[in-house]
Order: structure tokens, then C-alpha cells, then sequence
């Protein structure tokens, strides 16, 4: 297997900053595993390495697809693969960074063969949801598959319709995972994950998040408005009646985190000031949800920061010469 290097961690904890001091100590080379830093345009709201960033390391599958245009992680893996494979052909190494956990499993354990996906039936459970609430779907889940309902929040729309889409076409998602968890891995990974003191994380993703206003946030989310795309579940384009986003009944969960709330300023529906607390109470929950499936994955080594790039260069290059 090829040897690869994995960096994750949850939001603001300072992976892209230490996937590029890596990658000039180790000839590396930085693959994005941000499910949202794929898309173009989408730059300040998604903390996307800037132009000077890049230019101190390579980058890949950043700015791959348009905002609405399908990306899910059977295609982010492939995309993956192809990069890691160039960047092994070059003679470098290749340092995956990002905190979005279904690529990253997609990647290092493969992608579970499930039941293909029904729009018909997500729309008519998104509807369910929308009328009865989501703890309605959880219930509906519950008896179907106990175990399955345990490992996922009732307010975990996405996660909720894709367990009850796999069990309408004929599987128990609880079966269905376990056989993937024994699945054979893909890479030989050597897999790090950030993990700052709680007061410390939420003390940087409060700073993001007054730096992406700061930083043109609400011209992004006029840009994404005035093209009259709606980023819908698994990134499918979804229009809004008047040719622009709108919110969902529970804060529209189908764009990046912060954009619904830029646009809701834009309206003159929220203060600038209140969109800032509310983006960083949804990123604190989404670092804790990061977290928690990090606990999950099998061989991580957590790291408390400030970390020693040239020690752990060290420690890794020792590694890489060993596989």
C-alpha cells in the first residue's frame, strides 16, 4: 500500500497551517478533505488556504466543482486517488488535510456499497421532517434499526434520510456499516488529528469567525445569491422561487455553515452582529461533532498544539522511510 500522511482535526485547529510547515519540511504536497473547500467561490466562508498559503505548498481539489454541481465522497475518493497517485509519481509526499470524516473514510477504508440514492423518497422524508420534526424521522428509524438510531442525533437530518433511504432499499444500515468497518485499508496511513484545549478552540473559531466578515463573507454570500444557486444535500443545486437562496424552516442546513445567516444580513433578517454568535455556536457544535467521529476512527494519534513541525517532520519522514 502507498504510504500516506492524514491530518485532520476539528475546524480552526490549525490544519491547513501545519499541512503546509509539513509539506516544505517533507517535499509534501497538501490534498484537500474539506467537503466544502471543494467548491469555487466558496473561499473566506470555508477558510480556504489562501492564494499566498498555496503558494508555499502545493494544493489539490481545492476549487474542483462549481456551487450546485454534485460532489459526494465516491467521487471526492477518486479525485483523491488520482492526486495522491501524481504526487507519489513526482517523488513527493502526499499530506491529506481536512476535517470532513466521510471523506476521509471514503478514502482510507473505501466507500460502503449501499443502496443507491432515491430523490423522490429524500424529498418526501426532508418533507416529514419539515412537518413532524426530525425527532419523527429518528423515532421512524429507531424501529426500524435500534442500533443505527443510537449512533446518530435526532437532529441529524442528513445522516437520518440517508439511514432510512438504505433501509427502504432492503438493507439494515447498522449491517451495513459494520461489514464496511472490516474492510481492508486502502493507504498505509500514518493518521494525526489536532486537538486543542476546549476554551482554546472555541477562543479561535470565534476570531474566524469575525475574520471572515471581516474578510468579504457577505460578498461571497451576495455572489452565491445573485447566481441563483442553492447548495442542496450532498452539494445537488436546489433554486429558491425568487432565483436566490432562502432559508430553511430551521436555519437551511443545506449551505456552508455561515452562509445562510450572511444572507439573512443581506435581507436586513439578522444583524451583523447576531449572525457572528450564531455562526460560532454552529461552528463549535460542528468541531464537537468533528471530534467525535475522530474518537471513532481507528489509529489516530491526537496532537495538543503548539506542535513542533520540525520534530514531528522528523518522526514522519522516519516513518515514510520505513514503509
Amino acid at each position: 500500500m502507498l504510504p500516506l500522511l492524514v491530518l485532520a482535526g476539528p475546524t480552526a485547529s490549525g490544519k491547513t497551517a501545519l499541512a503546509i510547515g509539513l509539506a516544505q519540511r517533507l517535499s509534501g504536497e497538501v490534498v484537500n478533505a474539506d467537503s466544502q473547500q471543494v467548491y469555487r467561490g466558496l473561499d473566506v466562508g470555508t477558510a480556504k488556504a489562501t492564494a499566498a498559503e498555496r503558494a508555499l505548498a502545493p494544493h489539490h481539489l481545492l476549487d474542483v466543482v462549481e456551487p450546485g454541481e454534485g460532489m459526494d465522497a465516491a467521487r471526492f475518493a477518486a479525485l483523491a486517488d488520482a492526486a495522491i497517485a501524481g504526487i507519489v509519481a513526482r517523488g513527493h509526499v502526499p499530506i491529506v488535510a481536512g476535517g470532513t470524516g466521510l471523506y476521509l473514510r471514503a478514502l482510507l477504508h473505501g466507500v460502503v456499497d449501499a443502496p443507491g440514492r432515491d430523490p423522490a423518497l429524500r424529498a418526501a422524508l426532508e418533507a416529514e421532517a419539515a412537518r413532524l420534526g426530525r425527532p419523527a424521522l429518528h423515532a421512524r428509524l429507531r424501529a426500524i434499526d435500534p442500533d443505527m438510531a443510537a449512533r446518530i442525533r435526532e437532529n441529524d437530518l442528513v445522516r437520518l434520510v440517508r439511514a432510512l433511504e438504505i433501509a427502504a432499499g432492503g438493507r439494515r444500515p447498522s449491517e451495513l456499516y459494520a461489514e464496511h468497518a472490516f474492510q481492508p485499508d486502502r493507504y498505509a496511513a500514518t493518521f494525526f488529528a489536532l486537538d486543542p484545549p476546549r476554551a482554546e478552540l472555541h477562543a479561535r473559531i470565534d476570531a474566524r469567525v469575525e475574520a471572515m466578515f471581516a474578510g468579504g463573507l457577505l460578498d461571497e454570500a451576495r455572489a452565491l445569491a445573485e447566481g441563483s444557486l442553492k447548495l442542496g444535500t450532498e452539494g445537488s443545486p436546489r433554486l429558491g422561487a425568487e432565483g436566490s437562496p432562502r432559508l430553511g424552516a430551521e436555519g437551511s442546513p443545506r449551505l456552508p455553515i455561515g452562509y445562510a445567516e450572511a444572507l439573512a444580513v443581506l435581507r436586513g433578517e439578522l444583524s451583523r452582529a447576531e449572525a457572528v454568535r450564531q455562526i460560532q455556536v454552529a461552528h463549535r457544535r460542528y468541531a464537537r461533532r468533528q471530534v467525535i467521529w475522530l474518537r471513532k476512527e481507528r489509529g489516530v494519534e491526537w496532537l495538543t498544539p503548539p506542535v513542533d513541525v520540525d520534530a514531528l517532520a522528523q518522526r514522519v519522514a522516519v516513518v515514510l522511510r520505513r514503509s
